[in-house]
């Protein structure tokens, strides 16, 4: 059930003026949420009079910014709430009251998914345009990598990973009733066997080593292999046994083994290309934990691959972020350009005069389009060698002055990566790692409202 906002505490007035007061930060921000446009993407989620009453909406909203603010997690989150006077009364907590519980809070996250984040987003950017701190005359724009939380995936790794989550879904199935008496044999500890002998190998910096774990990660796929037959069995058995009963825990724990079989049949895919020799796989699966991510090569020497989504981000002169996109794989720069300048349009009720981007933006398709929606002043360098014209256009000095412009935002995307989670992604697939920068720059543009206005 829907709750806005908790019960008022009469207690605060009992305690002295200095210990009521709140930072100049979390005072402007305070305020600033005291909108009905922040409160209005929840009413979707809550029934206004069925169910337990939730979490009050302002005091959530507090905690998201608190939160991703200062990179917390759940459990520090509500301990450091409950022993900050301060955030306490920030987040409208009263003093006889407890914190929510960081379960709970996982949920609500959870639960609201990507369309609430960018509904605050909107609501949020609609407030600064009609208090002209946002006005967007100049726009630059560039992707950057949110990795997912996951290791270095490898075949032979991602394999035993299938086997031991399968043969763990197995036996709680089995725990909960169904497919009792069908036989099923867990290889984890072989395909963990083999895993450390690849780690054994590796040490070993010799020539024959590559030939070595080859080897060894065709005997886990034999195991693999071997996993899928006993498990379908289980399978077909658990859903006759779900006959009657499509919901619940073993409704739950059929689907979660469907899927990760599904995946593991995948992984079986891949790695028969990679033993065959064949290293370039389209559309590659790094994880059965986090099935959307995907390997990225943005051509960085420290990091030549990374494994999760891109992110374009488009920020304006003041430092506001006004729009963002967070995409699975590593599509394609140029085509992003246009509709994220079309969404910044109709946000704000006027055409950015300048738009500058990297090379990976500028095409002449670009440069055309940009003209016809009326941008003035456009800064997208060319990649390979340009003729004679456009030379000396990039050389000239309005364009070095928008191309130097244009070098600011890696630094705002490095206080995004640093300050407000945007280098790791801690929730899974594209929808969580959505919720996960929509929530981030939500914060983000709050804390640099607070900026501004002082």
């Amino acid at each position: 059930m829907l709750r806005v906002s908790g019960p008022q505490d009469v207690w605060w007035e009992v305690l002295p003026e200095h210990a009521r007061q709140l930072p100049v930060e979390l005072a402007g921000i305070d305020a600033y949420l005291d909108d009905e446009r922040f409160i209005a993407p929840w009413r979707a989620v809550f029934a206004e009079r069925l169910g337990r009453p939730s979490v009050p909406v302002e005091t959530l909203l507090r905690l998201l910014y608190l939160k991703h603010r200062y990179q917390l997690g759940y459990e520090t989150l509500c301990r450091e709430v409950a022993d900050s006077l301060s955030w306490r009364r920030f987040c409208r907590i009263p003093l006889a009251s407890p914190v929510p519980h960081p379960t709970t809070l996982v949920k609500l996250v959870r639960r609201s998914g990507p369309q609430i984040s960018e509904q605050l987003n909107a609501a949020l950017l609609d407030k600064l345009v009609e208090e002209k701190l946002l006005r967007c005359r100049k726009l630059r724009i560039d992707t950057t990598v949110i990795e997912a939380d996951i290791d270095h995936p490898t075949d032979a790794d991602l394999l035993e990973h299938g086997v031991r989550k399968l043969g763990r879904l197995v036996r709680r199935i089995k725990a909960a009733g169904a497919a009792g008496r069908t036989p099923f044999r867990d290889r984890s500890r072989s395909a963990g066997q083999r895993l450390k002998q690849i780690s054994r190998t590796l040490r070993r910096r010799t020539g024959r080593a590559l030939g070595e774990i080859d080897r060894l990660t065709g005997e886990v796929a034999v195991i693999a292999r071997a996993t899928l037959q006993d498990v379908a069995a289980v399978e077909r058995n658990a859903r006759r046994a779900l006959r009657g009963r499509p919901t619940g825990q073993l409704a739950h724990l059929v689907g979660e083994l469907a899927g990760t079989v599904a995946g593991t049949r995948r992984l079986l895919e891949q790695t028969a290309l990679r033993l065959a020799g064949i290293r370039t796989i389209p559309d590659r699966m790094v994880s059965l934990a986090d099935p959307d991510a995907r390997p990225i090569r943005k051509g960085k020497p420290q990091h030549p691959t990374q494994f999760g989504y891109t992110a374009l981000v488009a920020e304006d002169e003041d430092g506001f972020v006004v729009d963002h996109q967070v995409n699975r794989g590593n599509p394609a720069d140029a085509p992003q350009l246009v509709p994220a300048v079309e969404r910044v349009t109709a946000l704000t009720g006027r055409v950015p005069a300048t738009v500058v981007a990297d090379r990976g933006f500028g095409t002449a398709a670009n440069d055309r389009a940009l003209a016809e929606l009326g941008v003035r002043r456009i800064g997208l360098p060319r990649t390979g060698i340009p003729v004679k014209a456009r030379r000396e256009y990039e050389r000239s000095r309005p364009f070095r002055r928008m191309r130097n412009w244009r070098v600011g935002i890696e630094a705002r995307i490095s206080h995004l990566k640093r300050s407000f989670g945007f280098r790791r992604t801690r929730l899974r697939r594209l929808a969580g790692a959505q919720t996960w920068a929509g929530l981030g720059i939500f914060a983000y543009n709050l804390h640099r409202m607070t900026v501004l206005s002082r």
